[in-house]
């Protein structure tokens, strides 16, 4: 450390638990966070002003007003201008933390792609809004011998545990399977209060700097599930539950991973919209593409993505080639309508 990062980072330091050098090796470190909503833009401020080295931030979407109530990093230009939620989030923790090498990618993490976007973290969080994708997530994670830390929320309440390979149970020893579509309350059905988010993205925080730190000694080893409106807490300790069949951590069976190349389709948490998954190798000609539309409803575009609007669809198209068509929750309606007017 220099002198500025010693007086920046001066009470963190003065902390038992991290110390000058803990600090050092958080200036080292890379952590990875999946997701950049609400969860995600809490988890990559606080590790951003925490001093982390590299903050590698993966996300799929674009800013909307109705993400301002709870996703921090992000304000009423960000949704006006539609940006990516990767690159707004990069912009402004740029500004908060300098010395932090702040990457934002507008991905779609998905099979093909998730060990490369995963390379060099000792850390990734958890901010996605599904469980197929904390399952691929979980299969990277042991595959590659890198700690994660799960967090969910919806309504007022949420979970969250960390999994450290070959120390703890993974999601799949806890979790055997993802609950059956529409058992659970969502983001659709039950909303969600910025109170909660702002409470598991610090436990998941604060779980990271004890790994990135070194600190494994001090994690709580439980899922905790905590209720902010009716307040109700608990902690199961999972340190010893290990699941003796487990196909991903003892039999190191990869369902996720391996052979799986994603749906065509996928319904949005919280958003009545679907994304269309783009076909390989085939980026989009925003510029030609905005041209072609412009008789047929209204457009704006800029570098990153496209947006169209019709008398009942809203289509957002990344320059990967990747779709969002909101205004309904129906996969095979949403590519027909993406099919029609951007092509198949």
């Amino acid at each position: 450390m220099d002198k500025r990062e010693e007086e920046r980072y001066s009470r963190q330091i003065l902390f038992a638990g991290i110390g000058a050098e803990g600090q050092e090796r958080l200036l080292a470190a890379t952590a990875v966070i999946i997701g950049c909503g609400a969860l995600g833009t809490v988890q990559a401020e606080s590790l951003v002003r925490a001093g982390v080295g590299r903050v590698r931030i993966i996300d799929r979407d674009f800013v909307e007003e109705s993400n301002l109530q709870r996703q921090t990093l992000f304000d009423e230009a960000d949704a006006r201008a539609g940006m990516p939620k990767a690159v707004a989030a990069e912009r402004k923790l740029r500004r908060i933390n300098a010395g932090v090498h702040v990457e934002g990618l507008i991905e779609d993490v998905n099979p093909t792609n998730i060990e490369e976007l995963i390379a060099g973290a000792q850390v990734i969080m958890d901010a996605t809004d599904n469980f197929e994708t904390r399952f691929l997530i979980n299969e990277a994670a042991v595959k590659n011998d890198i700690p994660w830390v799960y967090g969910a929320c919806v309504g007022s309440y949420g979970l969250t545990m960390a999994v450290v390979p070959g120390q703890t149970p993974c999601l799949r020893c806890v979790f055997a399977g993802a609950p059956p579509i529409g058992a659970s309350p969502t983001c659709d059905t039950a909303g969600v209060i910025g109170p909660i988010v702002q409470v598991i993205a610090a436990l998941q925080v604060g779980e990271a700097l004890k790994l990135l730190t070194g600190r494994h000694d001090r994690l709580h080893r439980r899922l905790i599930n905590l209720d902010l409106w009716d307040w109700r807490v608990t902690a199961v300790n999972v340190g010893q539950a290990r699941a003796a069949a487990c196909p991903t951590c003892v039999e190191r069976r990869w369902e996720y991973l391996v052979g799986r190349e994603g749906s065509a389709g996928v319904v949005l948490c919280g958003r009545n919209s679907v994304q269309i998954n783009r076909p390989a190798g085939r980026p989009a000609d925003l510029e030609q593409m905005a041209a072609r539309l412009q008789t047929l409803g209204d457009v704006v575009y800029n570098e990153f993505l496209l947006k169209f609007k019709t008398d009942a669809y809203e289509i957002a198209v990344f320059a990967d080639g990747r779709g969002i068509v909101k205004g309904t929750r129906d996969v095979g309606v949403a590519r027909s309508v993406f099919a029609k007017y951007i092509g198949g």
